[in-house]
């Protein structure tokens, strides 16, 4: 049986009082969408920050392609294939969606060429172009990203997280403030990147979730309070009574 991606053993860390991640475990599987949901303040983010290193777990081991990277800091997990994108909107206002795009895929040449006139990485330029046409932005490619709508600019930072081409992107809330529309075609563009890589989502849209979800983790007081397929989490009493507000 092939190893998951992903698994979190007995994850934890507090604040204070407060246990924001209680003694969680879960897998994530390759080549899937794997989503965690859960009411606000559930932990979900913070479960983000302790896989990605931006926080170190007080407990528990995480496990990412087969290493153990627990602690591990955010430029290590980069380079061994972990890509995020995060709430907030992070891109380069004042640069053009290929200049945007051209910079994340940067890390792809050689370390000779980094100091090089842009000309001279043709290994990010030919990345950058594949991402325009496969996100749908080649018709922007020479636009502000700042002028972008918010749905194109969520568009473009994904795009920008799986440049590196990792093996697990991280994908915090996507479609947060989306039309109706927009977050349709971004449902689809997830769904279709577990064809080249592993998905982590953190989710609120429970339609968007039950779509295009291989597996789900429901999170309650920053401990898990059920998984597993889409259907049988939906259909759980726990779940009911704890996410959707009734039994």
């Amino acid at each position: 049986m092939t190893p998951p991606i992903l698994e979190v053993s007995g994850l934890g860390i507090a604040f204070g009082g407060l246990r924001a991640v209680d003694d969680l475990s879960f897998r994530a599987e390759r080549n899937a969408v794997t989503t965690i949901i859960g009411p606000n303040g559930a932990g979900k983010s913070t479960v983000f920050n302790l896989i990605s290193g931006a926080l170190s777990p007080r407990a528990g081991k995480v496990t990412f392609d087969g290493r153990d990277c627990t602690g591990a800091p955010p430029h290590r997990m980069r380079t061994l294939g972990l890509g995020r994108s995060f709430q907030i909107t992070s891109l380069f206002p004042d640069l053009t969606v290929f200049e945007n795009l051209r910079l994340a895929s940067e890390v792809l040449e050689p370390r000779s060429r980094w100091l090089l006139p842009v000309s001279r990485s043709p290994i990010a330029l030919a990345r950058a172009d594949a991402l325009l046409s496969r996100f749908a932005l080649t018709g922007r490619a020479d636009e502000l990203a700042g002028a972008l709508s918010h749905g194109e600019q969520r568009r473009l930072e994904v795009a920008m997280a799986i440049a590196a081409e990792p093996k697990l992107l991280l994908l915090d809330e996507p479609t947060q403030g989306m039309s109706h529309g927009d977050t349709e075609e971004t449902a689809e563009l997830i769904r279709s990147l577990a064809a080249d890589l592993s998905v982590l989502l953190i989710e609120h849209d429970i339609g968007l979730v039950m779509t295009i979800s291989d597996h789900v983790v429901v999170m309650h007081q920053g401990r898990k309070l059920a998984e597993g397929a889409p259907a049988a989490v939906r259909a759980d009493p726990a779940v009911q009574a704890a996410y959707f507000g009734h039994a």
